[in-house]
């Protein structure tokens, strides 16, 4: 077991001292391929915002490795703080994605701050999807209360219920 141990040992090692280069492109292009397209085939808004979200972000990262790639090959911890800026992009969790462009793409390109548009729910489990009527309730309700929430359901129902009584049946003709 000496041999095969030392062996294992030596793979081991290799894999933690290139972890950067493994992880690097599951976490910045697998995994955001994956969700983009799960994204694509549901109907929420919000979870076509956030890739579409990181996909910029994701661009703006690989066009300053680009231009200054001369000088980041002189900074050793770039892989590692790379990736850790993806992981914080990319994990729904955090909604990293969502707020920094929220926070500075946005506000650049309009010249003003603005609300959080990108709502997106903390979810159980990462790999499930919301009904979008689900989601839009929720929001509206996180931004104008369940007060305006109720009042828009009674506005609905007082509606449903005048459309009812207008119904004309085929009795009501006279021929």
């Amino acid at each position: 077991m000496g041999r095969s141990g030392a062996a294992a040992g030596d793979l081991l090692l290799l894999i933690a001292q290139n972890f950067d280069v493994l992880a690097g492109p599951v976490v910045s292009l697998a995994y955001p391929l994956y969700a983009s397209i799960r994204a694509i085939e549901t109907k929420s808004v919000a979870d076509d915002q956030q890739w579409l979200t990181y996909w910029v972000l994701y661009s703006m990262i690989t066009l300053f490795e680009l231009t200054f790639a001369k000088l980041i090959e002189w900074i050793p911890f770039w892989s590692y703080a790379k990736l850790i800026v993806t992981c914080w992009l990319v994990i729904p969790h955090f909604s990293g994605a969502a707020y920094v462009y929220e926070h500075y793409v946005r506000p650049f390109y309009t010249g003003k701050q603005t609300i959080n548009i990108w709502y997106v729910p903390s979810k159980k489990d990462v790999f499930s999807t919301q009904d979008d009527i689900l989601v839009a309730a929720e929001k509206y309700i996180q931004e104008n209360g369940p007060d305006a929430f109720q009042e828009i359901i009674q506005r609905s129902d007082s509606e449903v219920k005048y459309r009812g009584s207008s119904f004309i049946s085929e009795n009501d003709y006279v021929y």
